[in-house]
Formats: structure tokens, sequence, C-alpha cells
């Protein structure tokens, strides 16, 4: 008996350390750039931006292309036009991926998270920081597209990490908004927001990340969830307007062992479209 409790202990902290390494330094993804010749590196950035300098052979994929054109802003594409729109973009499903962002960690965890559900084996987050990490590195930037070529994204949803509007309702996990406190209460007029779903605590994702947008340490990330009663025994359902800013959450938490964190994908977005769905202020 003591050997499996020491045994399951020693599993929970491998998939503890599984998850903190999909985090990649400067000086690591140069050094892993220089050796894996075929690594994936996505700019989620704004075509605007990925134009004007981005790492070279880098594949630009905007998160708002991962949306459909709805009246709901955010809901994703059904996982087979995702898989396919990957594919054609050059991404497998099996190689090894690294997403970069403008610095500020919505974005790349945005595609983080959205690759993650899709079923991708390994994709890792890169921090942007052009004048400290990024320029010691040497890692080299160019103004010219990449043009990859089309590869095959075999979809294996990850369901574990997505909630709908029923998980939500159904009460069974803490509910976080990571909107700012005045979307939260409803005060906010640019988005404007009538205030939250019932039973939400409010944590804005900014508390997870340092003033560069960089990811805290895991000492800090723990002291942020413990300070607002989050438990990784228990499940966690997290949420923003469209959902963008709940995935800096959802990277965080998984990174330091909260094991079953989803992503509301609707969000409040798709909340407040339903007449009956009630909102607390």
């Amino acid at each position: 008996m003591k050997y499996f409790i020491g045994f399951f202990a020693l599993l929970i902290l491998c998939n503890v350390n599984v998850k903190s390494q999909d985090f990649i330094s400067a000086k690591d993804f140069m050094a892993e750039l220089k050796k894996n010749k075929e690594l994936v590196v996505i700019d989620a950035n704004t075509a605007e931006n990925y134009g004007k300098r981005h790492v070279r052979g880098a594949i630009n994929i905007p998160h708002k292309e991962l949306y459909n054109e709805t009246e709901i802003k955010g809901l994703l594409k059904s996982p087979e036009e995702l898989g396919k729109y990957f594919g054609e973009k050059g991404v497998g499903n099996t190689d090894a991926i690294v997403v970069y962002d403008n610095g500020s960690g919505k974005f790349n965890s945005r595609v983080y998270w959205v690759l993650k559900y899709l079923g991708a084996e390994n994709v890792k987050l890169l921090h942007k920081d052009l004048e400290k990490s990024w320029r010691a590195a040497r890692i080299p930037l160019i103004s010219s597209p990449t043009k990859p070529k089309a590869k095959t994204f075999t979809v294996k949803l990850n369901n574990s990490i997505y909630a709908t509007m029923d998980d939500v309702k159904a009460g069974n996990a803490m509910l976080v908004d990571a909107r700012s406190s005045g979307e939260y209460n409803g005060t906010s007029e640019k988005p404007v927001s009538k205030g939250h779903i019932p039973g939400a605590i409010n944590i804005e994702y900014k508390e997870f990340l340092q003033d560069n947008g960089n990811f805290k340490s895991k000492e800090e990330i723990e002291a942020v969830a413990k300070k607002h009663g989050l438990d990784p025994s228990k499940p966690v359902i997290l949420y923003c307007e469209t959902s963008v800013r709940a995935c800096p959450i959802f990277v965080a938490l998984t990174s330091v062992g909260y094991g079953d964190v989803k992503v509301y994908d609707g969000a409040y977005n798709e909340w407040v479209t339903v007449p009956n769905n009630p909102i607390e202020k």
C-alpha cells in the first residue's frame, strides 16, 4: 500500500514536470532551432505585426483566424476546419511546435490551448523579449513571410480541457472569470459588460504574469491561486469575454500541477446570448 501511494505521488510529480516543460527559454529555443530543422515555429501576432519582423521560418497564425464568423465573437471553428487550417499552414499534429506572440502572453497561450485541444503532441511557449533574452540568444529575425509546405494535421480531440455551457451550468467546478474587475462587476463600457456568470470568482489573467508578459515563477503562480481559494485537487473552468484571456490562466495552473482545468470556449459572449441565463454584478 505504501509503495502504491509513493508511486502515485511520483506519477503526479512527473505530470507536473511534463507540464512545466511547456515553457522554453530563448536560449533553449535557439539551441533547438539549430538542432531540429523540422521545428515548427508559430507567430501568433497579427499579419501586420508579423510582416514587420518575425523569427526566421516562423509561420503566421493569428488567433482570430481560428474563429467562426458568427454573432458570437470568438467561437472556435469546428475541429475538422481547424485541423484542415493548421495542416494547410504547415503544422502537423506530431510536430514539435513553439508558439510566441507580441509578448503579452495572451495570443500564444490561446493558440497553445487550441493546439492542445486538437491533440497536438508537443507544443511549447516562447516569451517574446526582444531587448533582453532574444537579443542575448541571437534569435534571427526577418520580415519576409514563410511559405510552408502543407502537412496532415490529424485531430485527436482532448475534451478534458474544453468546457461547454452545460459544464458551466452543472456547477461542479470552480468558475473563474479572467477579465478585469470592471468587466466582472458590470461597470465596464469598453468592452461593454453587464456583469459575470453567477458563482464565478474574478482573477484577472494578468495576476499570473510578470509586468513584461512572461509567466511568473511556479511559487508565485501557486501563491496567486491559493490567495483566490483555488485547489489543485478540484476542477476549474475558466472564461473571459472570448476566452482568449482565460488561456494564460490555463497555462499557469496546469504548469504547477492543476490536473482538471477547462476553458469555456463560448465564454461571456455566448452566455449572454441565451435569454434566460442570469448575470450577476
